[in-house]
């Protein structure tokens, strides 16, 4: 089966690029996720291998700051079941878990690619982080746009 590609958005002042830097074999757990579009892209369509730009998202400047790889399969996200966590869902239980994560691993840092930069080029005019509304957390990206982007970093 053919990789496929994301595009997966962070805060970075929850999670940044350059805490992948020192997170353990630069990998972290994509938990806290709770949003069934984007639960069901990890559980259902991300594959190992698949890879991700890394979006920096609700910040001064957003934009693609690095690129990540699938290093996990979906797992139900832990979070759910601790009441102490922001990410708490009381209806979820071991047997039928709502919400799942996949980890995902540091490839590279790239140079900040910023929203304003992506949002001027035409070939990108379809893709789907640009659409009027799109607020998902994660996203697919199409192998032309893909391409096209890297060749920006």
């Amino acid at each position: 089966m053919t990789a496929r590609y994301w595009l997966m958005k962070s805060e970075p002042g929850e999670f940044g690029i350059h805490d992948f830097t020192t997170a353990p074999k630069k990998t972290t757990s994509w938990f806290g996720v709770r949003n069934y579009q984007a639960r069901n892209f990890m559980r259902d369509d991300m594959k190992l291998g698949d890879q991700a730009f890394f979006y920096h998202s609700s910040c001064e400047v957003p934009g693609i700051a690095g690129i990540v790889e699938v290093a996990q399969l979906a797992y139900p996200d832990e979070t759910q079941f601790d009441a102490q966590s922001e990410y708490f869902d009381p209806k979820s239980t071991r047997d039928k878990p709502r919400w799942f994560t996949v980890d995902v691993q540091l490839v590279k840092k790239t140079r900040l690619l910023p929203l304003s930069e992506l949002r001027a080029q035409p070939k990108l005019a379809t893709m789907q982080l640009l659409q009027r509304g799109n607020r998902l957390s994660i996203t697919p990206v199409q192998p032309t746009e893909w391409k096209f982007i890297l060749s920006l970093l």
